[in-house]
């Protein structure tokens, strides 16, 4: 289940690879979860329903099926909210005031106000989403782990309360890269303006690439620099596998400039994205064809929904 907003390299290739391999043996639940980007958009709320046939038309043009995957709009699912008051009941105040994930976006984000009720509680949410649908696997990226982790403290909890095994513990999926910094070198997010985005024109690539920090010990191009240090380097072991070891000699031998070497990882990015981006201009020509297909997943979605929050009230009333 992801956030609406632009698909990013990070997202691309963590969670969605296990995705992809999953649908192609069980009919996994998707979601274009904008409640969430509600907790910390919401002085910018107009932007999100702008962002819904975007969003759809990245997974789409990944290569997520919607004879497969059920894809849906979190917010057309009231179910949704119904679970998080239900989980938010029997949810400790500090387990959600010890999220490591919590605690860093209100340290590295000053544009925004995010010291809420709602944003606090971005989790519990966050689990809802997963045990309305029972899910026993979640595919993530490895920054997503401590909020899962709390989703399973929350399954269990509310099982142990009232004598029942409704929710099973779900486990993490992670793929062989679970996290991708952003250009900065920090954890790639929309929200700290450091993402390539999988839509993102040639320009605004090369672009971003340009300014990506490299080794910081590496000052002039004689110097012999440290792959290992480098986050340009790890993007080629990701896109450009093939390359890295001469990319590794370049460096240590202080034959090539990291300038020079920026410039080879935008056109190897380039042309690892230049399917999808065909595909996802082919979509975006019939965006009725992607509200149909979100329409679908909702009724499918709202039906599984449904019966799970009976058997929920069953239980607690």
């Amino acid at each position: 289940m992801r956030p609406t907003g632009k698909l990013h390299l990070g997202h691309w290739v963590g969670a969605l690879q296990s995705w992809l391999l999953l649908q192609e043996q069980h009919e996994c639940i998707f979601s274009i979860v904008d409640w969430h980007a509600y907790m910390g958009e919401y002085a910018q709320s107009h932007e999100i329903s702008e962002h819904i046939i975007d969003m759809a038309a990245d997974w789409l043009a990944c290569g997520i099926d919607p004879d497969r995957s059920v894809l849906f709009v979190q917010s057309e699912v009231p179910e949704h909210l119904e679970l998080y008051m239900i989980l938010s009941c029997i949810t400790p105040l500090g387990w959600l005031e010890r999220n490591p994930t919590y605690k860093e976006q209100l340290r590295e984000i000053k544009s925004r106000d995010l010291q809420t009720f709602g944003f606090l509680g971005y989790p519990v949410l966050q689990a809802a989403d997963i045990l309305l649908y029972k899910a026993n696997v979640v595919p993530i990226g490895e920054d997503q782990l401590p909020h899962l982790e709390l989703a399973r403290e929350i399954a269990r909890r509310f099982n142990s309360i009232y004598k029942t095994d409704i929710f099973p513990d779900c486990e993490p999926v992670l793929t062989k890269t679970p996290r991708l910094l952003g250009v900065d070198g920090r954890k790639m997010s929309k929200s700290y303006d450091n993402a390539i985005n999988l839509a993102d024109s040639p320009h605004e690539i090369q672009k971003k690439v340009s300014r990506m920090f490299t080794d910081p010990k590496r000052i002039k191009i004689t110097d012999h620099g440290h792959p290992e240090a480098c986050n340009v380097y790890s993007y080629y072991q990701v896109f450009a596998q093939q390359e890295s070891k001469a990319v590794y000699d370049w460096c240590t031998g202080a034959k090539k400039g990291c300038t020079e070497c920026k410039a080879f990882l935008a056109q190897s990015i380039l042309m690892q994205l230049a399917l999808l981006q065909e595909k996802r201009e082919t979509l975006m020509k019939n965006k009725d064809r992607i509200r149909d297909i979100l329409n679908m997943g909702r009724k499918k979605a709202q039906a599984m929904a449904r019966q799970t929050l009976e058997e929920i009230k069953e239980i607690i009333f």
